[in-house]
Order: structure tokens, then C-alpha cells, then sequence
């Protein structure tokens, strides 16, 4: 029979909310305060269904790439710019849709919005106000562990928008780069680094593997992978603020409130 646990004595019974000294309050309030900007500009941009793209200029928003109905006009994507018809609302809900869950079920993210909007808890070394504590074992936090599978369509989304960046080359017809075209082009970027440094793709690329050296494209990609994880949450802000930016600049320069200056 294994030898009896020993006696440990109880926790210190601290009636502090915590003993920390410094500021830790910090973190949280900013991530409420970037994370519920974000939504409220976000749901705004979408809704409007305006000034989503440039009359000459070849760029659009990522809030409404793909762009799959009529009234995208000649910013519909190709191949599949008339799927949804005259349904445009719907479009833009359907494929929002991917990229909101895979954010929202990110290991990261479930981390920066527990904290500051569940205060679950609100910092390290810092009691919560609940009572009890059930982790992801109830509906709806059990749809925490799909974030694998929305994985694949991030990917999907992913592609488009780089299929949008390669399109803002396109003048005309003619090869031309404006700095509009950089942004959106460095958007992607942001968004392929987030994307390829998600925990289930570094299990996609090396897991379920006993021997490294018997799948060395394997490693390889994994050890790549592993990088851009180690920093999973500076790409994580950096992409959910460049994809704002982009929404932003489109819209001032389509308003003619600013001015896109065009390199060649």
C-alpha cells in the first residue's frame, strides 16, 4: 500500500485581496480596455457597410475580405464574389465568424479576457471574487477546446487576405505600391505570425511524434513554429491592432481625409 500523505497544514487564512505591492492591476485594465475598443469600433466598421474600400485604389478592409455579395462591386473576390448575392449583411457575419472564434478560443486570449472581464483570476497571487471555480467543464467554455478546428479556417482567411495584399499591387493593370499597399501587406504578416505561432499549430507540426530524428521536416518545422509561439502574445495584440489600423486607413482614405501616397 503507498505510505499515507503527510500532514500539511491549511492555507494561511489572509483576509487581503492579495499581498502584492506593486501594479498589478495593469494588465487587466488594459486588456479590458484594448479588448472592448476593439469590439465596439469593430462591430461599428462592420455594420456600416461603408468606405470599405478605395474608388482608385486597389485596397479593402480585412472586416470585409472575402468580399462575396453584389454590393461589394469591384472589390468582390474572386471566384466566389456573387456566393451570398444580395445577402451582404449575411457575407460579412458568415466569414467574421472564423477569425472572431479562432481569437476567441486562443490560449492567449481565454488568459487576457478571464482576467480582465471574469477577474478569474484578475492577476497572479490574487484571490477572484468567485466562489467556485468549474475551469472549461460547462457549456458554452467546453467550445473552448474547437479551437483547434478553427484553426484550419483562420488559415483559409488568412490566405484571402494575402490574396488582397497581393492585389494591392495591381494599378490598373500595372504594377504600382502605394503606402496603403504596405500596410495591408505588413497586416498579413502580423496575421500569418499570429496565426502559424497558435499552440495547435505547433502541435499540428510536431505532435504525436516519439522520435524527432526519424521526421526531420517535421522538427524543422516545428522548431520554426516554436519561435513565433515563445512570442504568441506580442502577435496576438500587434495582428488585433493592425487589422483596426487597416480598417482605419481605408476609411480616410476612401472619406479623402488623408491622402495615400503612392511610392511607383
Amino acid at each position: 500500500m503507498p505510505a499515507p500523505l503527510p500532514d500539511t497544514p491549511p492555507r494561511a487564512p489572509i483576509r487581503q485581496q492579495t499581498l502584492r505591492k506593486d501594479r498589478w492591476f495593469l494588465n487587466p485594465l488594459l486588456y479590458f480596455t484594448v479588448l472592448t475598443a476593439f469590439v465596439i469600433y469593430s462591430t461599428w466598421a462592420v455594420f456600416v457597410g461603408n468606405h470599405f474600400s478605395v474608388s482608385d485604389r486597389p485596397y479593402i478592409s480585412p472586416f470585409y475580405s472575402p468580399c462575396t455579395a453584389d454590393a461589394c462591386g469591384d472589390v468582390r473576390t474572386p471566384w466566389i464574389g456573387h456566393l451570398f448575392g444580395g445577402w451582404f449583411f449575411l457575407s460579412r457575419i458568415v466569414f467574421l465568424i472564423f477569425p472572431l472564434a479562432f481569437r476567441a478560443t486562443c490560449y492567449y486570449y481565454r488568459k487576457a479576457y478571464y482576467r480582465s472581464f471574469y477577474l478569474s483570476p484578475p492577476a497572479c497571487g490574487v484571490a477572484e471574487p468567485h466562489a467556485r471555480y468549474s475551469g472549461e467543464r460547462r457549456f458554452p467554455l467546453t467550445l473552448q477546446n474547437t479551437h483547434r478546428y478553427w484553426w484550419y479556417s483562420a488559415v483559409v482567411i488568412l490566405f484571402l487576405l494575402g490574396f488582397d495584399a497581393v492585389l494591392a499591387f495591381n494599378w490598373d493593370g500595372e504594377f504600382g505600391m502605394g503606402l496603403g499597399t504596405l500596410i495591408m501587406v505588413v497586416n498579413v504578416l502580423l496575421l500569418a505570425a499570429y496565426t502559424f505561432g497558435c499552440h495547435s499549430c505547433r502541435h499540428i507540426m510536431g505532435g504525436k511524434l516519439n522520435h524527432f530524428s526519424k521526421h526531420p521536416i517535421r522538427y524543422w518545422m516545428w522548431t520554426q513554429v516554436s519561435k513565433l509561439n515563445a512570442r504568441h502574445g506580442v502577435f496576438a495584440w500587434a495582428s488585433l491592432l493592425s487589422v483596426a489600423f487597416v480598417d482605419i486607413y481605408i476609411r480616410l482614405v476612401a472619406t479623402g481625409a488623408f491622402h495615400d501616397p503612392r511610392f511607383f
